[in-house]
């Protein structure tokens, strides 16, 4: 028996080795999240700017979230957040804070 060529499109990795997690630090108009987007190892979808602008996503997924509301007000953890990419004013990597001139 054969299977349809699209059937089992999720087990052709099922270890992830062909992805990676990357931290990253955003900001919505009232809050700041930071936490870790799942990205390609290599090639397309591997830069946190790819799935920014990949117009068939509405939301970024992270994990392993915090939330801190900019008006001050107590720091949330979350296991998982989905955050609506039209609400996103900026995203930085939180390690590669650049430093003074």
């Amino acid at each position: 028996m054969t299977t349809p060529p699209d059937e089992h499109a999720f087990d052709k990795d099922p270890d992830g080795t062909d992805e990676r997690r990357e931290r990253i630090r955003l900001e919505t108009p009232r809050h700041r999240i930071e936490g870790s987007l799942m990205l390609a190892r290599d090639g397309y979808r591997s830069r946190v700017s790819d799935m920014l602008n990949a117009s068939e996503r509405d939301f970024l997924t992270l994990t392993d979230v915090t939330l801190a509301p900019l008006d001050g007000g107590p720091v949330e953890r979350h296991a998982f957040m989905a955050i609506a990419r039209a609400h996103i004013v900026y995203v930085v990597a939180p390690g590669a804070d650049a430093a003074p001139r």
